[in-house]
């Protein structure tokens, strides 16, 4: 994701909900290659580290599931820029939806 000028907050760092929209769609697309067809996702809680502030490159955000239960998935996402730099790191609860 490009960081572009309408992104910074006023400290003229990346705006951090920014950031977790980043990350919780990374982890809602790693866990759709799980889904069975007749289910659907949806997030239900969040948890984000920001570790780092950013204001200019590239944010690139890595997903994985942690665990696929009967109704809720677990995942995580790290945010990092394009230098490799940890910016921020999501864990996210999704519940499952049947179709």
């Amino acid at each position: 994701m490009p960081i572009r000028p309408e992104y910074l907050q006023g400290a003229k760092i990346m705006q951090g909900g920014m950031i977790v929209a980043l990350a919780d769609e990374a982890i809602a697309h790693a866990m759709m290659t799980m889904l069975n067809p007749d289910e659907g996702l949806t997030t239900i809680e969040l948890k984000s580290n920001f570790l780092s502030g950013v204001d200019r490159g590239e944010l690139v955000a890595e997903a994985t599931v942690f665990k696929k239960g009967r109704s809720l998935m677990i995942g995580d996402c790290l945010v990092r820029n394009d230098e490799g730099k940890n910016i921020c790191r999501v864990s996210a609860t999704f519940m499952l939806l049947k179709k």
